[in-house]
């Protein structure tokens, strides 16, 4: 009996030992038999597929590099370019003579920035007479309306124009507030609308250097001012963001303004002629992207626009990974479904020329608004890893180096300050190409939250008041809040591919697999921006 059950016991991990033999073995068998007839063919279009979006992208970065090169060295400023008569006193008229200028401010919630953006906007130099201040106040929270409202008084007191409304729904969000705004009948003396978010802070000379250009020429529709950052330096993810939008408004932002005339507008630091806005249709709330919205309508009216780059002004980055993930998602998605919205309207338009229609939808859209998103995640965070493991799908070197280098550096021309942090901001880009992916994808085909629309959170100086100039303390970590699973996953494939392309491969991708695993692993746990104390 004993010799039985001695012969059982060592017989069981013999036999388990042959159990994962088999099924290690049928694993192995299904992926032989599958592999040369379905993945290698799909794996090959794939590659094929993402090296002509890699090329897209090259040749529009190449042709933007060209085009403000060009700008630079022949001085086609906003100046040269359209008529700019300075606003001069009329002896009879008086201030009478100047346009009426409305400025409105849109809030929810802005408990921190609230006085920034009034007081900024109360302190913009123009005849008193010739200018409103409007808040619109969409907050849900009592005090802070109340806050707001005192705010807009004080100002009042000292003789400014400030009118405070508020309704009674957030209908349309941002766009439904400043649309609700323009429906006042004060609004009916305004040739002309300022717009700035809660956190954005003008300088006094603002309407001196942006009204001209509108006066002086009647087919200009809007002037955009560039953003400024006031805590750029706050956290490295802060020095990202910087670097990707410098990249937009010095390339981007210029080179449609020197070309076409057109480029969208950013929402906030910027003038409408009202008369424009209104044909265009005035604001519509069918997408997140309102302010894209407009600037497309009124540009197939055949309005122009025109960018000021020497003019900024100072503004906020979202310094925490979940107020910028929101930010990002409304960013991605909502260009996407402009575009399904759009796009048979924009090639029916006979206003405006047929090079500028390819611009607007090839250029503007298609290549900037969903191949770059889709290009960066699909190749290099999926198709590229997977190549690992299938040596029968090669990808050329140009293609897997010399295009994303070169497109990498044509990107970090408008920030060299941040040079030596290209790395981050590469392995960082590709993070977040996961969330502008999945947006496009959601924009594109109008699922879930499509119109789901996140105020960015502004933390204006709450941080340096919660720690009172100390040195921060460690906050308390809330695992629903820190732990995101997509992140982990991708970051968990990147690292398997890197494990196997060390031990088997001969790509030598392991490097940057490894590394962008990390970078993964490290937005997984959330450990990315800025930490607010909760107490």
């Amino acid at each position: 009996m004993d010799q039985i059950s001695e012969t059982s016991r060592t017989m069981i991990p013999v036999t388990f030992q042959v159990s994962q033999d088999d099924i290690t073995g049928q694993v192995g068998l299904i992926w032989q038999q599958t592999k040369a007839p379905l993945i290698v063919p799909v794996l090959k279009g794939m590659v094929v597929l993402c090296l002509a979006m890699s090329i897209m992208l090259f040749v529009e970065r190449v042709y933007m590099g060209i085009v403000i090169v060009f700008v630079k060295l022949f001085g086609r400023k906003p100046e040269k370019m359209y008529k700019l008569e300075p606003m001069k006193d009329d002896v009879e008229l008086g201030y009478s003579a100047y346009p009426m200028v409305l400025v409105q401010i849109p809030m929810y919630n802005e408990k921190e920035v609230y006085q920034l953006s009034i007081g900024a906007a109360c302190g913009l130099s123009w005849p008193a007479d010739r200018i409103i201040i409007q808040v619109l106040d969409d907050s849900t929270d009592p005090a802070i309306k109340t806050l707001v409202e005192l705010e807009c008084q004080r100002w009042a007191s000292k003789g400014i124009n400030v009118k405070y409304e508020i309704r009674d729904n957030r209908n349309g969000y941002k766009a439904g507030a400043l649309k609700e705004g323009m429906k006042h009948s004060y609004v009916n003396q305004c040739d002309y609308v300022a717009i700035f978010d809660a956190d954005f802070q003008p300088e006094p000379d603002f309407l001196w250097r942006t009204i001209p250009f509108l006066v002086s020429n009647p087919e200009i529709a809007l002037v955009q001012a560039r953003w400024k950052f006031v805590n750029s330096d706050e956290c490295l993810m802060t020095r990202m963001q910087e670097m990707s939008l410098d990249y937009h408004f010095i390339v981007e932002q210029e080179v449609g303004s020197s070309t076409h005339a057109f480029f969208g507008f950013n929402g906030t630091a910027g003038v409408w002629r009202i008369s424009a806005l209104n044909e265009a249709g005035g604001w519509k709330d069918r997408t997140t992207v309102e302010d894209m919205d407009l600037a497309v309508r009124a540009s197939l009216k055949g309005w122009k626009f025109v960018y000021v780059g020497d003019l900024k002004v100072k503004n906020e980055l979202p310094s925490t990974f979940k107020a910028y993930r929101y930010q990002q998602h409304r960013w991605s998605c909502g260009p996407a479904n402009l575009f399904r919205k759009m796009a048979v309207e924009i090639i029916r338009n006979r206003k405006v020329s047929l090079w500028k229609k390819f611009y607007v939808i090839y250029s503007f859209f298609f290549v900037r608004k969903i191949v770059a998103h889709l290009v960066t995640f699909i190749f290099y965070c999926v198709v590229l890893p997977a190549t690992v493991f299938v040596p029968e799908v090669e990808v050329p070197k140009w293609g897997a180096v010399y295009i994303p280098s070169i497109v990498t550096l044509l990107n970090a021309v408008g920030t060299p300050r941040s040079l030596h942090l290209l790395i981050f901001w590469i392995l960082f880009e590709n993070v977040m190409s996961l969330h502008r992916t999945k947006a496009t994808f959601i924009g594109l085909l109008e699922a879930g939250r499509v119109n789901e629309w996140v105020v960015t959170e502004k933390l204006g100086d709450a941080l340096k008041t919660k720690l009172g100039g100390k040195a921060p303390r460690k906050p308390r970590i809330q695992i629903g809040e820190r732990i995101h699973l997509l992140e982990l996953a991708v970051g968990a494939y990147l690292f398997f591919c890197g494990c196997y392309d060390l031990a088997f491969g001969k790509n030598r991708y392991f490097i940057f697999l490894f590394l962008q695993s990390i970078a993964f692993f490290i937005a997984g746990v959330g450990y990315v921006g800025t930490f607010v104390p909760t107490s």
